[in-house]
């Protein structure tokens, strides 16, 4: 991936989307800015930004809720990153296992 193709919003953020290897799950659904994704792709730690503290945080960095990041896709526009991670803990804040386990809109029966 080339950072020149990454298109950050107006914030200086891009979407990133957290999906489970192997399970293909959606985690969670975060933002990085540019240093953040660099960091992701130096460490394979998934580093986010934080847009409630304005700072960056390492997923898990107190938690020890962690995702080691096994792959990064930017999609066709260029405006989101997809991080296939291996997730170790919970994924979401509330403890859940991902942060889409307990709010469902419509579901096949």
């Amino acid at each position: 991936m080339n950072l020149d193709d990454v298109r950050f919003n107006d914030d200086g953020l891009v979407c990133a989307v957290a999906q489970q290897h192997g399970s293909g799950e959606v985690l969670m659904v975060a933002w990085m800015d540019a240093e953040a994704l660099r960091l992701t792709l130096e460490t394979r730690q998934a580093t986010y930004w934080s847009r409630s503290r304005k700072s960056l945080w390492r997923k898990g960095e107190t938690s020890g809720h962690t995702q080691r990041v096994r792959e990064v896709r930017l999609d066709c526009d260029g405006d989101t990153v997809l991080l296939v991670v291996d997730q170790t803990g919970a994924a979401c804040h509330t403890g859940d296992h991902t942060c889409f386990d307990s709010r469902v809109l419509l579901a096949d029966d």
